[in-house]
């Protein structure tokens, strides 16, 4: 009974005749003149790095498995970033094995060859027919510049370290071990400080980002007639994202009003009023899956209400005072704490908090209205490095060529009785990507203008 019930797959039955007539007749479509990718090079250095610091230990990289969405088909995939990191590859099931003699090989599933089986129109999940055509082993030989081999053939033999809880194959050939986390440790803290080709990318990523935010406020005309306007000018960026990178490389906040205030609204179901502000916090992810991160906070009628321009001016000042800070040496937390203290002396100044602005820095009230941290680290994910140790990262130092946003915001939350009905339901963030330089920093997003008379001008050409 239970068999009746299954439906599985919607297509007939293949019969013998269609399988025989499906293995005849197609063209020798194997490339020709492949050539390395450009990240190539550079994966391999990262490799040899990860075999110098385990020499002579197994080391086993998995780039992650699909998973299915509405029971029909798999989200689409991306692989995990330490994978992405060492190979450049990025197809499902893919295994980077480093052997303890320090050579490395990339198992993954080629492509089905027409002549041979039916997975290429029959499988729905890796059949070319359905999914799209993937490389064969020498053909992604010479694109990652590594040895490839099947996945079928992957067979950890004797202890090894592995990134555990991406592939549960994986994670069952070899017994879990204390090295397991001091390999997904280095392998965070190993992408702290970007290589050349890392900057431009992540250069690249913020350009497309740029344009992306000036197609936006080009669509406020239209969007603002919408009853989901923020949805029009989600739709609006995420075509730019997928015109010129991989896609978003997070979901797009596009937060008009009081949505503003809610730090990670994504909903983005809310119309447009030309008397409020629209925060918008988006990043195009690269096809090499590197992303940007950037925000701004713009007047939807063009320019900046008196009240408005008050508590923007607050998180520029806050924002420069951050920047300022970025050089070699300096600690993390140097930036953050910069920003503080200017909202701590505004607010202070406003009359919202009586404390003085250490006595604020000191106990932490003034988060009541600035809840977050001003910035991370930023690369192959939007956050970063996230599995560094805290002395590596949080309480570290900034060292040349690390990439981070700075992004200091106020969210006066609109039922918050302790603030004046004026400033109720106004949210501004600012958020600007830096790579840090031998003498100091350099805004990676310098193209988008953060002073608000220079935003208001920006904005009336792009409409004009």
């Amino acid at each position: 009974m239970t068999e009746r019930l299954n439906t599985g797959s919607h297509d007939l039955p293949i019969t013998d005749e269609l399988a025989a007539f499906m293995r005849t007749g197609w063209a020798d479509t194997r490339r020709a003149g492949v050539s390395a990718l450009p990240v190539a090079p550079w994966a391999a250095k990262r490799r040899a790095a990860l075999a110098a610091r385990f020499p002579g230990e197994r080391l086993v990289v998995p780039a992650g498995t699909l998973k299915v969405r509405s029971n029909d088909w798999d989200y689409p995939f991306r692989p995990h970033s330490a994978h992405s990191y060492l190979t450049g590859a990025g197809e499902p099931d893919d295994v980077l094995v480093v052997e303890p003699s320090g050579e490395a090989r990339l198992y993954l599933r080629p492509r089905s060859p027409r002549q041979e089986g039916e997975e290429f129109y029959r499988d729905r999940r890796y059949g070319e027919f359905w999914v799209g055509r993937r490389p064969d082993l020498a053909e992604a030989a010479e694109l990652y510049q590594v040895e490839c081999a099947h996945i079928r053939d992957l067979d950890v033999k004797g202890p090894a370290r592995v990134l555990r809880g991406v592939d549960a194959r994986v994670d069952a050939m070899v017994a879990a071990g204390e090295g397991d986390a001091e390999l997904e440790c280095f392998l965070s803290e190993t992408r702290l400080v970007k290589d050349e080709w890392e900057i431009g990318e992540l250069q690249s990523a913020v350009d497309s980002t740029v344009r992306g935010f000036e197609d936006v406020v080009r669509a406020l005309p239209a969007a603002l007639g919408h009853p989901r306007g923020e949805r029009h000018l989600e739709g609006v960026f995420g075509l730019r994202s997928r015109l010129e990178g991989n896609t978003v490389g997070y979901d797009s906040i596009v937060a008009s009003g009081a949505h503003a205030c809610v730090l990670h609204w994504i909903r983005n179901d809310g119309g447009l009023r030309p008397g409020d502000l629209l925060l918008l916090d988006a990043g195009v992810e690269t096809d090499t899956l590197y992303t940007a991160d950037v925000t701004r906070t713009m007047p939807l009628s063009g320019r900046f209400g008196p009240v408005q321009r008050q508590v923007y001016e607050l998180v520029y000042e806050a924002q420069t005072a951050a920047i300022a800070t970025l050089r070699p040496g300096a600690r993390f937390r140097d930036f953050h704490r910069a920003a503080m203290r200017v909202i701590c002396e505004g607010l202070h100044e406003w009359g919202l908090l009586k404390a003085s602005p250490d006595a604020l820095m000191e106990t932490g009230v003034y988060r009541r209205y600035t809840l977050c941290s001003s910035g991370h680290m930023l690369g192959l994910d939007v956050h970063d490095c996230a599995r560094s140790r805290a002395e590596a990262y949080l309480d570290g130092v900034l060292e040349e060529g690390q990439v981070l946003t700075v992004e200091p915001g106020l969210y006066l939350q609109p039922d918050d009785l302790t603030l004046p009905e004026e400033f109720r339901g106004l949210g501004v963030r600012i958020e600007d990507d830096l790579v840090i330089t031998k003498d100091g920093a350099r805004m990676m997003s310098s193209a988008l203008p953060r002073h608000p008379d220079e935003v208001e001008s920006w904005m009336a050409d792009l409409l004009s």
